[in-house]
């Protein structure tokens, strides 16, 4: 185990991708000799050459209509955006080809095509590039979501993403980029699609979180610890396909449930998974189901006020202490 970033540990996965797969290659814009906007890759040109690693024009659907064309000619593309606020201009090539073209065209085609992208807010980056759009993706059958909150997580799963013969969306927390944990030596250390994990064992109520906010959860569950409230810290990874038995399971053990997510709260992320828990669950649960997710609102630009718009510690502590009381 080596301690690294969680920016390093994308990095590195990509590295060993494509030593060990001659098929993988990047491309984006910026991605070669600047390294990426977040130095993601970092190192990539000097050892893989301009062939393999190769910048765009400014153009979304240009890299995303490239990077279809060249997986189904047999290529394992990985397309960089800067933001996944510019993925709104590659909308048409990513639900309507890259979601798609496996299922119009009866199986005989794979799209074995990642695309990684920068997301979430807390940056002051303003309305336009602060948002949180999983939930757009999660919307579109085709394709898996994914967007681990921890660098071991962000290398085993972006290197199950490149692996796979499906097309996935990477998402990456611009927060989380500078985080460092322990993460695995071994270049064949893969996480499965469409797991999601148990972060931290609890037994009075489950919060259920992903991405900034499972790190988030983390730090509620170790500070309410010392109030006698045993916080299980269930951690998605995976948003498509979203495991929702190892939630289901989790909070029949605790009998309550906070449910954390940075997206907007209308038709959010948040709301299909109360759904679910509220489907299975609902003769066991011992409180109502809390949801805390972001404010119906542009991000606004003020640091103050950006904070007041995405679900904080305290925040998260609230819901938690509403829930264990029965107060809301």
């Amino acid at each position: 185990m080596s301690e690294m970033t969680y920016r390093d540990a994308i990095n590195l996965a990509l590295k060993e991708e494509m030593r060990r797969d001659p098929s993988v290659f990047v491309l984006g814009e910026d991605v070669s000799l600047y390294e990426g906007s977040f130095k993601v890759t970092r190192g990539l040109l000097a050892e893989f050459g301009e062939e393999r690693v190769r910048d765009t024009p400014i153009s979304e659907n240009t890299i995303i209509g490239v990077s279809v064309g060249a997986a189904m000619g047999g290529l394992r593309p990985v397309a960089e955006l800067m933001t996944v606020n510019f993925a709104l201009l590659a909308m048409d090539q990513i639900i309507n080809h890259m979601a798609k073209i496996r299922y119009m065209f009866g199986g005989q085609t794979f799209l074995p095509m990642t695309i990684r992208m920068p997301g979430g807010g807390g940056s002051q980056l303003g309305a336009q590039h602060s948002q949180s759009l999983e939930t757009y993706f999660m919307h579109c059958p085709g394709m898996h979501i994914l967007y681990p909150a921890t660098p071991a997580d962000a290398k085993g799963l972006l290197k199950s993403a490149i692996r796979s013969n499906d097309p996935v969306i990477f998402l990456e927390h611009e927060l989380l980029y500078n985080c460092k944990g322990e993460v695995p030596d071994d270049p064949d250390y893969v996480i499965p699609i469409g797991t999601a994990e148990v972060k931290r064992s609890g037994d009075q109520i489950t919060i259920v979180a992903y991405a900034r906010m499972t790190v988030l959860a983390l730090e509620v569950a170790k500070l309410l610890e010392s109030e006698g409230i045993s916080c299980e810290v269930v951690d998605l990874m995976s948003l498509a396909p979203l495991d929702t038995e190892t939630i289901l399971t989790s909070v029949r053990k605790t009998g309550r449930a906070v449910v954390v997510d940075e997206c907007w709260s209308t038709c959010g992320l948040g709301a299909e998974i109360t759904s679910r828990i509220y489907t299975h669950c609902f003769d066991i649960l011992k409180a109502p189901v809390k949801r805390e997710s972001g404010l119906d609102v542009p991000m606004p630009y003020s640091r103050h006020i950006e904070k007041l718009c995405i679900p904080q510690v305290d925040t998260i502590v609230r819901a938690v202490r509403e829930v264990m009381s029965g107060s809301y």
